[in-house]
């Protein structure tokens, strides 16, 4: 498997040579938030506004306003809890072309509740002119803020940092309101979004090799979210649906597929993976995955028990898989 450093610094700086109205807004988070370089090369395209993120998202109304195109970046959790009616008034009333670049999405920090932004799908699904993109993969934070750009209006990005595995073709970058289908299958239809796609990756490998057929999709757009192959995928299978997400089962992706069922009267089981109504705690990102039910072992076996067939997977089954095993439909 491939791992990236500081894809979005790389990123953006490339982004913004060809884009002259781009323009960079921090939170004073400007090295954890992979724009350190940026500044340097644009210094006069960087606005470091201190820990004051309600005014920060004032000035990018401001300057979006004016015909910048503004990026803001401070962890994911400050970027909709705390500007909550700024975000709503100052941007998405006026449908305004402002990108929030969260980093930190779910239980990726040890930095404990006030750090984890365990439900900002939840908070934003339901506000409107909102578009919201969870990153899965270097390949996927090489696109997006293209996609941003297309949008034209407010965007919201769970974005990750530093190490990044890339778990998808560079040439095939992520589409907008499209899911990418990583395996094809009658039994399961499994949905997965950012981190948890690479756990899903793992599971889905191992239950193959154990005859278990599984629907999988990656789901990088959370809103909109009207794929037709959501729904070509729930009504394939035989045994239900199950969802993986780095965020409260609440109000999620596995609302959003729970929302498709009923309008679609599909009747399909449906079981949810994520956080389970409760704060996260404070740990690596591993013990976190582990501890809430996020992990590779604990999707094989909830998926076995879905389908009701014991394979008998274990940890090492999962070990020993790798990105090369993997192979998009």
């Amino acid at each position: 498997m491939n791992i990236e450093l500081n894809t979005h610094s790389k990123n953006i700086i490339n982004w913004a040579k060809a884009h002259p109205e781009a323009v960079v807004l921090s939170a004073d988070l400007g090295s954890s938030c992979e724009i350190k370089e940026f500044k340097n090369i644009f210094p006069e395209r960087y606005f470091s506004l201190g820990i004051a993120e309600q005014n920060m998202v004032s000035w990018a109304a401001g300057l979006a306003k004016e015909g910048f195109r503004p990026f803001l970046h401070t962890f994911g959790v400050f970027l909709y809890r705390r500007v909550l009616d700024q975000l709503e008034m100052s941007v998405a009333y006026p449908n305004l072309p402002v990108t929030f670049v969260g980093f930190l999405p779910g239980i990726m920090t040890p930095g404990g509740v006030s750090h984890q932004a365990i439900n900002d799908v939840a908070t934003l699904r339901a506000v409107p002119n909102m578009t919201i993109f969870d990153i899965g993969d270097a390949t996927e934070i090489e696109g997006v803020l293209g996609l941003a750009h297309e949008v034209n209006g407010p965007v919201f990005i769970r974005m990750l940092r530093k190490e990044v595995p890339r778990l998808f073709p560079a040439d095939k970058p992520m589409e907008f309101n499209r899911a990418r289908i990583l395996s094809s299958g009658t039994d399961i239809a499994l949905f997965s979004s950012s981190i948890c796609t690479e756990e899903a990756m793992r599971a889905t490998a191992a239950l193959k090799r154990k005859g278990i057929s599984i629907q999988h999709l990656h789901i990088s757009t959370i809103r909109p979210f009207s794929d037709p192959a959501v729904v070509e995928a729930l009504e394939k299978v035989k045994y239900g649906a199950v969802t993986i997400e780095n965020h409260l089962t609440t109000g999620g992706l596995g609302t959003a597929v729970a929302e498709v069922i009923a309008e679609h009267g599909l009747g399909t089981r449906l079981t949810k993976l994520g956080i389970q109504d409760t704060y996260a705690h404070g740990a690596s990102k591993m013990h976190l995955l582990r501890k809430y039910g996020l992990d590779a072992l604990t999707l094989a076996r909830t998926i076995e028990a879905q389908v009701g067939k014991t394979c008998g997977i274990e940890e090492p089954d999962l070990e020993e898989l790798r990105a090369e095993d993997y192979t998009a439909v």
